[in-house]
């Protein structure tokens, strides 16, 4: 074994070599179906494969480039840019003229922007290039349609506990390491038990396979090897499931809290995790009204800014966008005063039709005014500080207070205004 793949993570040593080693993903392997045509004869078209972690996708791209021979460049849309991926098409050009085949194969592809997905349309429509891309999320939400229009998109299944089962028994068979440490399982109930735990995911059971070898001090993996591996593994981030409501939610709690350091922590686990860049900010300019509000009020203004240019820009560098906007979002002062306020008086308004005092309804007919409509309103800014006592509320809530500004920030110097024009409103508070 060459030094370098001892030194390789358990599932980087097992990926196969060849169409035969591979396992699962049938309905797109077998006789006469798409990728085993295209292995076949050794002729490629761009792609979009489609699929859960861990099923297969970068193993499938690799094969196509060995069988196709292709000059093959592999990115992440997690670190590379527009420049990366005008390089591989410089080179795609150069390759075309000599009469060979480029691939550019963009992992995550989701996480690019449309302006950094457009940046191949020409390429992969000339010819320059082969795009293969990887997305764990629906493309026809993720990636652009004049994009889709031009690759084909292959689902690749998840893959069965029988399809892992059999990746577990060709890494023990096949793994050099695994092989001289002598790795074995205690009984078969601790096998099926890693089976279980990766759904679907060959990586993590690979990765959890590897952490628990290591664990033992012969080879032996009993259950509790296992679980101490599992508890040292991350959890597939599923943008549709609990780790995306958990992480959004201690996010959320952080900024709330006003504590910036786990704030952007949970960001980075979930810009890491493959979250979109975008759902994070438009809850951040939620957040910005619901537990800032008046205490800060260019928190909305610095949200919404940093929305729009996560959305312009993209990864990786919307990621100091975000961190700028969350760690101001967590160190500003909090009130959720207008919160407060809309839903008291949504709580008022729902179901109750009372009558909107006269003296402040609209009269464009001679009508309307001989039933005293606007009749008797004072104009504000007639008056001294811009401001007349007058009845605005229904005789019903006349006492009401739906807005009650708190101590902190800018709310401060409202709510002592307030109190001055309104004393007998906020006399209680």
């Amino acid at each position: 074994m060459d030094m370098t793949d001892t030194l390789s993570p358990l599932a980087d040593r097992c990926r196969p070599r060849t169409i035969e080693e591979f396992i699962g993903q049938e309905h797109l392997l077998s006789e006469h179906k798409i990728l085993k045509t295209i292995i076949d004869k050794g002729t490629a078209f761009s792609l979009i494969l489609w699929g859960e972690p861990g099923s297969g996708k970068t193993t499938l791209a690799r094969l196509i480039a060995s069988y196709c021979k292709l000059d093959s460049h592999f990115l992440s849309a997690i670190s590379a840019g527009v420049a990366d991926v005008r390089k591989v098409i410089e080179k795609g050009k150069e390759n075309r003229q000599k009469g060979a085949q480029t691939l550019l194969f963009l992992d995550e592809i989701h996480r690019f922007n449309k302006a950094q997905q457009d940046s191949v349309l020409g390429s992969v429509e000339s010819g320059d290039i082969i795009l293969i891309g990887a997305t764990t999320e629906n493309p026809s939400f993720n990636v652009i349609s004049p994009l889709l229009s031009r690759t084909r998109v292959l689902k690749l299944s998840k893959l069965s506990e029988k399809n892992l089962l059999a990746i577990l028994n060709q890494a023990l068979r096949s793994d050099d390491i695994l092989k001289e440490g002598n790795a074995r399982f205690s009984d078969e109930k601790v096998k099926d038990r890693l089976v279980a735990i990766s759904n679907g995911d060959a990586r993590r059971m690979l990765n959890i396979l590897e952490t628990a070898f290591t664990l033992t001090p012969d080879g032996l993996i009993t259950t509790d090897h296992l679980e101490e591996a599992v508890r040292n593994s991350m959890l597939y981030y599923d943008r549709a499931g609990d780790r995306h409501y958990d992480t959004i939610s201690a996010f959320i709690k952080s900024l709330r809290g006003s504590d910036p350091d786990a704030a952007v922590y949970y960001l980075a686990r979930m810009i890491l995790a493959g979250e979109d860049p975008v759902f994070i900010a438009r809850r951040m300019v939620i957040f910005a009204s619901e537990d800032i509000g008046n205490a800060a009020p260019n928190a909305i203004s610095l949200a919404v800014a940093a929305m729009t240019a996560t959305q312009n820009i993209g990864l990786p560098e919307a990621r100091i966008i975000l961190s700028q906007c969350a760690t101001f979002l967590a160190s500003a002062p909090k009130s959720n005063a207008s919160y407060l306020a809309i839903d008291g008086a949504m709580a008022a308004a729902k179901g109750s039709n009372y009558e909107i005092p006269l003296h402040i309804r609209n009269a464009p007919t001679e009508l309307m005014k001989s039933l005293g409509y606007h009749n008797g309103y004072k104009y504000p800014h007639d008056f001294n500080r811009h401001f007349v006592k007058e009845v605005y509320l229904p005789a019903e809530l006349r006492e009401q207070v739906f807005y009650n500004p708190s101590e902190e920030g800018g709310e401060k110097a409202i709510r002592e205004r307030l109190k001055s024009l309104w004393p007998e409103r906020y006399k209680k508070n």
